[in-house]
């Protein structure tokens, strides 16, 4: 799984060579051990042209030209044991194919410097939208999950953000409409906001209109005609202190799970609250709905990647069954669950970004 605040580029350029970069010395190696131990009709030798080509789609300029090197003096070798092979023309092709395998390597060298300046970048922009959080709020435990549909992939649309406020822990979970950079913008104007609202407002009501602002502002420099394809859906909970129950505002999002003790709510909002970037049109009515929540309880924010996620029949993810399922763990344990059982039903593949996060309230401790 992918945990935010935690990928770390490693780049190893010395040091021990892991095996596979050593094919292209295997290779040559039993070139010329075939040429040796094989007739001289066979010409095993015309194949060592190969090796400097293998050689520059894993190995520096230099090692790449050595290598080239020691093949031509190798089929020089060859050519005082077996005069009549045509040293000559293969040593011609060994010296081509060195010169463009180093060529190759050079600029395969610059491509991948590059990735990984952009992988860099990608990096720090994830630590914008998802930065690292504690584990525990109190007597609040959260997790998260985030998983990119793309492998190579670092951030989405998909955002999430947890913080401790004198009104209580406060979480957002959210998903922008699109993809690419113009939805990474978009959700880390609406988290940037999240972070500076919860600590101000004392409603969910106030933080979702400063959500709206955000969001209004950051996709006004887009065309007009796009504004619609431009929203983003949201989901804030409060869990005030040494209270029984939690806060919910719903813009549009799918609806949190919350398991007690075996027992499987759905908690759809009362009154649907618009979506953000979309009041204008619809109106900037939001409902906060109030539903009791007892330690031992678990509750599961999550995107619509993982109830849109699919099997081979097409067939989307019963998340509210799977729920249904579980026992009592901590919220880590869910998680992991989750994320295992979601690339077994979708066969390794997503079609979406995934982002969830886990709570449980603890049972207080009992008195000494």
């Amino acid at each position: 799984m992918i945990k935010p605040g935690r990928l770390r580029l490693r780049r190893r350029p010395y040091g021990p060579w892991p095996p596979e970069l050593l094919l292209p010395v295997m290779l040559a190696i039993v070139i010329a051990s075939l040429a040796f131990a094989t007739p001289r009709s066979v010409a095993i030798s015309r194949i060592l042209p190969a090796v400097p080509a293998l050689a520059a789609s894993m190995w520096p300029v230099l090692p790449t030209v050595l290598l080239g090197t020691f093949c031509l003096l190798l089929m020089i070798g060859i050519s005082l044991e077996f005069p009549d092979l045509g040293t000559w023309y293969t040593a011609a092709g060994i010296i081509a194919v060195t010169v463009a395998a180093a060529y190759g390597s050079h600029v395969r060298l610059q491509r991948e410097q590059t990735l990984f300046q952009v992988r860099l970048v990608a990096d720090a922009a994830q630590q914008v939208v998802l930065s690292p959080m504690p584990r525990s709020f109190g007597s609040v435990e959260v997790e998260s999950l985030y998983l990119a549909a793309a492998a190579e992939a670092r951030i989405g649309g998909d955002f999430y953000e947890v913080v401790d406020t004198r009104y209580g822990v406060r979480l957002l979970i959210g998903d922008v409409r699109g993809k690419g950079l113009p939805a990474v913008g978009t959700a880390a104007a609406v988290v940037n906001s999240f972070r500076e609202a919860a600590y101000d407002e004392p409603d969910l009501g106030g933080i979702a209109r400063r959500l709206e602002a955000s969001s209004t502002r950051h996709t006004s420099a887009f065309s007009p005609d796009d504004l619609m394809e431009r929203f983003a859906t949201a989901l804030l909970v409060e869990i005030p202190y040494e209270e029984r129950h939690i806060r919910i505002l719903n813009c549009g999002h799918p609806p949190p799970l919350l398991l007690n003790r075996g027992r499987l709510r759905v908690l759809k909002p009362t009154d649907p609250s618009p979506p953000l970037n979309l009041a204008e049109l619809i109106g900037d009515q939001y409902t906060i709905d109030s539903v009791d929540f007892a330690p031992g309880d678990e509750l599961l924010l999550y995107t619509d990647g993982v109830t849109e996620a699919r099997d081979l029949t097409g067939a989307f993810f019963p998340l509210a069954d799977w729920m249904r399922r579980q026992t009592p763990m901590c919220p880590r344990d869910l998680l992991d669950r989750l994320h295992r059982d979601l690339l077994h039903y979708s066969g390794g593949g997503l079609d979406d970004d995934i982002a969830a996060l886990a709570v449980r309230l603890r049972e207080p401790p009992a008195p000494s």
